[in-house]
């Protein structure tokens, strides 16, 4: 009926499993190895090859944000992650791309990237942390009130903060305290506690990469 194709430190992945997680919806769980891919993967995301890839009925979704999406829209009995107005879901669509964007694709240069490129990447990273910040404001949520799209977007950096922090020498906490504010907020729904990585568990993962491809 329900399956989620994943890896457990995948920022995307916790993405999948914190929507599901919210809805109450039971699935069956498998992890790939990423560096030998399942037959059933590679079938099911031929483009990218790549997690999380959820399979309803026999049916990939692919995309974490499409998937999120997806998971709104089947199961729409249950409290909703997008807005009902037009206008504020094309924000919390804008705004989840911008986490895309901005803190997917800038903290993949960091944690991957060579060590002359990690200032610059850090610097963009804290740009685009501060925007959010804004538009978080003094809101419990992104959504205001409510936990929804842009929260489940964001939300699973935050256990790779520290892996930023450590090889970009800085605190997060010290440039948006509003935001780590916010993410300890997160944190405490259960939906979330249960879904993310440890923070130690990823920077020991990004350790141990960057040896294997003499990134330092």
């Amino acid at each position: 009926e329900l399956i989620l194709l994943d890896e457990w430190l995948s920022m995307f992945g916790m993405r999948a499993r914190i929507a599901l997680a919210e809805k109450g919806i039971k699935y069956e769980y498998k992890e790939e190895d990423l560096e030998k891919k399942s037959q059933m993967l590679l079938e099911m995301n031929p483009i990218h090859k790549k997690i999380p890839v959820l399979i309803h009925k026999g049916k990939p979704i692919c995309e974490s944000i499409i998937i999120v999406e997806y998971i709104d829209e089947v199961w729409n009995d249950r409290v909703p992650f997008l807005p009902l107005d037009p206008y504020q879901r094309a924000q919390a669509k804008f705004w989840a791309d911008f986490v895309n964007k901005k803190v997917g694709d800038v903290g993949g240069r960091i944690w991957a990237g060579k060590r002359d490129e990690i200032e610059v990447a850090k610097k963009e990273l804290i740009e685009g942390l501060k925007e959010l910040e804004n538009v978080l404001g003094d809101k419990p949520y992104f959504g205001g009130d409510t936990f929804g799209f842009v929260d489940i977007a964001l939300i699973p950096f935050y256990s790779w903060f520290y892996t930023y922090e450590q090889l970009g020498n800085f605190k997060v906490e010290a440039e948006c305290d509003k935001l780590i504010s916010w993410a300890k907020r997160c944190k405490e729904r259960e939906s979330v506690s249960k879904s993310v990585a440890d923070e130690k568990e990823a920077y020991e993962y990004v350790v141990n990469y960057r040896k294997r491809f003499q990134l330092d």
